[in-house]
């Protein structure tokens, strides 16, 4: 009898938890939407002129004159709003972040929240610079090496919706590739790799980015190596990080007499 009082104290008290995990999950991704929704709202009386920034490194290369088109009759109303859209993501990624950080951090023990903070702030912020690479660096390069190799009997009059695509690619490219100190800091501070074993790897390591940076660019050789040389350095610098913090970890494991 006491084990089934016992058994159905537990299992009462376990629903509980588990609704109030779903309701402030609800609340959460509820506060997310709205966040997102009000950034979106805010940019969309100005799609147009983002869409125009967005468009002046491949402007800069085209010819006196030259200028993009709309093959599809309603692209010229689309396409802004779905650079409004990515742009409030990037606006408000901060503030989802936080949500997300918000749910799980209860959860946490103190030193995965000491630990877990600066690696997430750290990502947000490798994410930006590597978009902010991207914009300033890498796409005039891209189109200036592209419009240099262009015969001049082809007009140059890219597709709106087209670029769009390309450049979203190239973003979320540099921003994802750009996280490699994180992953690594990541995967030191689970066991999984040591940072002599990086060290020891760096030379396969070289190898992997060439092939990735081959895989997920435009198939120019422009776009591939301001890809590898920035993520080779990024490597380093992943190691760098790894040391510094997998010391500290231990220490902060170390009991205390």
């Amino acid at each position: 009898m006491n084990h089934d009082t016992d058994a159905t104290h537990s299992g009462t008290d376990a629903e509980p938890r588990l609704i109030d995990h779903l309701i402030e999950l609800r609340a959460r991704l509820l506060r997310a939407v709205v966040g997102l929704l009000v950034v979106f709202l805010a940019l969309v009386p100005f799609a147009a002129e983002i869409y125009g920034a967005l468009a002046r490194p491949l402007l800069a290369s085209l010819p006196a004159g030259g200028q993009l088109v709309a093959v599809d009759p309603a692209g010229g109303f689309f396409v802004p709003m779905k650079v409004a859209f990515f742009a409030a993501l990037l606006i408000a990624m901060p503030w989802l972040l936080y949500q997300a950080w918000a749910f799980v951090a209860p959860g946490l023990y103190h030193r995965e929240k000491r630990l877990a903070m600066p690696l997430l702030v750290s990502a947000v912020l490798l994410f930006y610079l590597g978009c902010a690479f991207a914009f300033f660096l890498v796409l005039p390069s891209v189109f200036g090496f592209l419009a240099k190799f262009t015969p001049d009997v082809v007009a140059m009059t890219p597709d709106i919706g087209k670029y769009l695509d390309f450049v979203l690619v190239i973003f979320l490219a540099f921003g994802a590739s750009f996280e490699l100190p994180v992953a690594l800091v990541i995967l030191v501070l689970l066991g999984w790799v040591t940072p002599q074993q990086l060290r020891e790897s760096r030379g396969y390591a070289v190898v992997g980015v060439f092939v990735v940076a081959a895989v997920i660019t435009p198939p120019d050789v422009v776009s591939q190596l301001m890809l590898a040389i920035p993520m080779c350095i990024l490597y380093e610098l992943g190691i760098v990080a790894a040391r510094w913090l997998k010391p500290r970890e231990e220490a902060g494991q170390t009991p205390t007499a």
